[in-house]
Parts: structure tokens; sequence; C-alpha cells
């Protein structure tokens, strides 16, 4: 029950993170508009979607990777079809494509008929293509319960942790969608304003669509935050004890502990920007180790620090290593991480971790999560999350010093 209530408050939590940007525009086209004829069964279908995809995750199989990379590009279709009612009503009562019909009547029919609102059943069909398409900030409770589900396969508990964020998530967005219904009302009292309005919208609808078709929304979306949702998330996690952790082990040679080994990498892996790396490749380098996913917000916001550190160490002895566990099924497409890590400026090793191999010998639980090895492949540090950039940076520093490397540049990166 806890943790269910902390599912709901992360999702609730998530209106404040960079990751629902995208679907705002989506979200307030209901604005103004009978809130049960048009709000409320959108964000219904986006709840349902929403977790359908995350049981879905837990199932694996390319099947359910094909299924839904299917169901996004369609999802893309309908929605930009959609934009394009908005922007181009004359031009949309014209075409004769089934998927811009589509559009037009998720759009026209409530433009043809103001006073009524757009129809439930084409406001639900609108949530079920945004679910589809959203994936949200990867904070430590979310990733808490998609990696159960991944690791444990799909169950009515984890179904219910997915449906309690998802409806934390809308909660916030129906509060925010009533609370600009009044503007909106107002607005579109004037023929005018109301067409500029619904145009206006069906450009952001187009932008949000287009920078998700092309891979732009993580990299973009990720300079914005309004809160650090992550902390709260941790805080309110810590009250709970969801997973025990080992505490770590004295050493009085230095003030970092030991909090285990670096575990092998699974034969057989698939890596990128590098051939197959083993652990007895790795003795006498410090290494960090770095587990992500493209589409995690809050990995990609660690990211520019990881590259600088990668470029700043590697020719003094850090070997940094990506490890990619998928949160969402289209994420375990190699082509997808391919030309994302492509996009992200990665060129470090990174390494396919899609049956979360080496997630569990980690012991993970969170996206992004820093692993910092030293030069006898002992774990000695760990960071999950954001943040903490110089103290990591630190890290790197003192355990190159500790492997005998001469010469270690000081002072921290700035990217």
């Amino acid at each position: 029950m806890a943790l269910l209530l902390l599912a709901f408050l992360a999702g609730a939590l998530t209106i404040l993170s960079p990751c629902i940007l995208p679907v705002l525009p989506f979200v307030f086209t209901g604005a103004g508009r009978p809130f049960h004829r048009r709000g409320l069964p959108l964000l219904a279908g986006m709840v349902l979607s929403f977790t359908a995809v995350g049981v879905l995750a837990g199932l694996g199989g390319a099947w359910v990777v094909r299924a839904h990379q299917f169901g996004r590009m369609t999802a893309l279709l309908v929605l930009a079809a959609f934009g394009l009612a908005l922007l181009f009503p004359a031009v949309a009562d014209r075409l004769s494509q089934p998927l811009v019909r589509l559009g037009q009547g998720l759009s026209r029919r409530s433009d043809q008929a103001r006073s009524s609102g757009a129809t439930a059943a084409s406001s639900a069909l609108l949530g079920v293509a945004i679910g589809l398409l959203w994936a949200p900030c990867a904070g430590p409770i979310l990733g808490l319960v998609l990696t159960g589900a991944a690791l444990q396969g799909a169950t009515a508990s984890t179904a219910l942790l997915l449906l309690a964020y998802a409806v934390g998530a809308s909660t916030s967005l129906a509060i925010a969608l009533l609370a600009g219904g009044r503007m909106a009302t107002i607005l579109r009292s004037s023929m005018q304003t109301t067409a500029w309005l619904r145009r206006a919208l069906g450009g952001a609808v187009i932008i949000s669509v287009a920078a998700i078709a092309l891979g732009l929304e993580q990299a973009s979306l990720a300079r914005f935050a309004l809160a650090d949702t992550n902390a709260v998330e941790q805080t309110l996690l810590a009250k709970v004890p969801v997973v025990p952790r080992a505490g770590p082990t004295a050493n009085a040679a230095s003030p970092l502990p030991v909090l285990g080994t670096l575990p092998p990498f699974p034969k057989g892996a698939v890596w990128l920007n590098s051939p197959p790396l083993s652990r007895d490749q790795l003795w006498g380098k410090v290494v960090l180790v770095d587990i992500w996913t493209y589409s995690c917000i809050n990995c990609v916001r660690t990211l520019p620090h990881v590259r600088a550190w990668a470029r700043k160490y590697k020719n003094h002895g850090l070997v940094v290593i990506g490890v990619h566990s998928p949160e969402f099924p289209f994420e375990r497409d190699l082509g997808n991480v391919r030309e994302a890590t492509r996009k992200l400026g990665i060129t470090y090793p990174v390494v396919i971790d899609n049956d979360f191999a080496i997630w569990k010998a980690f012991n993970n639980t969170y996206w992004p999560a820093f692993y910092f090895i030293d030069t006898q492949g002992r774990i000695r540090a760990t960071h999950f999350g954001e943040g903490a950039y110089a103290k990591s940076e630190q890290t790197i520093q003192q355990l190159l010093r500790e492997g005998g490397f001469r010469n270690v540049p000081t002072g921290l990166v700035k990217p």
C-alpha cells in the first residue's frame, strides 16, 4: 500500500519534470471544453495505454518490441494528422487519407459543434496515442517499478503500481487543465482568437510530434526542469524500506569504502564503440560504469559530464563504460540504441543489457547509476540520479591517484 501511494505521488510530481512537456500541447487542446467530454477521456486513455506498455515491457520478447514500435509509429501518424487538422482545417477537409481523416475527426468535429466539445471516443483515442509515446522521467520510484517488472515479469502488483503512477500524472495534468480552462473559455469567446489559438496548438502539436519522431525530445528537454523531483522522490522512498542495500566494508587505507567487486560482463553481449571488454582487461584501470537508458531524461542530463570525464581522463587511466539497460520495449531495439548513442555524442564503450544481467549483478535499482571501480576491481563509490558532479569527479581523481597514475589532471570539467 505504501508503494502504491509513492507511485501515485511520483506520477503527480512528473508535471514539474521536463518529460511532461511533449504531452502538454495535446492535453491543452481540450482546455475550455467540457472536462467530462474532452479532458477526462483523454487522460484515461493515456493512463491505460501507458500502463499497458509498462506491463508489456515486463514480458520481454522480440514481438513486444515490434508491437511497441508499430504502436509508436501509428501514434505519431495519428497525432501528426491531429496537428495538421488544427493548423489547416480547410485543407484537412479535402484530404482523403484515412489517418488524416482520423485526425480531422479528433479536432474538426469539436469545431463544427463548439458547444458540445470533442466526443469522448475521439479524446480517448488521442489519449491512447499519447500514452504510447510518453516516456516519463525514470526517477527512483518509477525505476523501481519498471525494473521489478523486467526482472520478475508482468504481475498484477506491477500493473497496479504502473497504474498508480499514471493516475498520479494524469491527476496533476487534470488540475492544470481545469485551471487553464477558464482562461481558454474567455479566449474562445472571440472567433479570431479561437482560430489563432487552434493554429498555435496545432503548431505545438506538430513540433512535439517531430521532436519525438526524430528522437530530439530527450536531448532538448533535458535542459529544462521546474524542480528536482528526483531528490523529492528519493526522500519519499527513503522512508519506506523497499530495497535493502548492503553496507560498506571498512577500509583503513582510504576514506572510500569497499562496496563490492566489479562483476564480469556477460559473454556474447553486444558492445558499441568497442570490441567486447572483459573484467581481466580492465584490471589496473579505474572504471566508471554508468547504467543508463536513452529515453531517460535524467540519464541524458548526466551525459555531458560523463563524456567530459571520458575525454579528460582517457589517457590518465580511466575507462568509462555505459551499460544500456532499457526502460521501455522500444529501447531494446539495437538500431534505436545505436542511433541514440550517435546523436548523444557517446564515443566510449557501451554494452547492451537487454536482459538486465549486468543490472542484477550490481543489484541496481536506478537510472542513471554510477559505479566507481578502482584498479583492483573493487567498487569504491556509487552515485544514483543526477547531481553531485564535482564529488563524482573528485572520486575519479582520487582513485586514479591511488592507482599510481601520475600527472592526474586537477580541477573540474565544465561541460
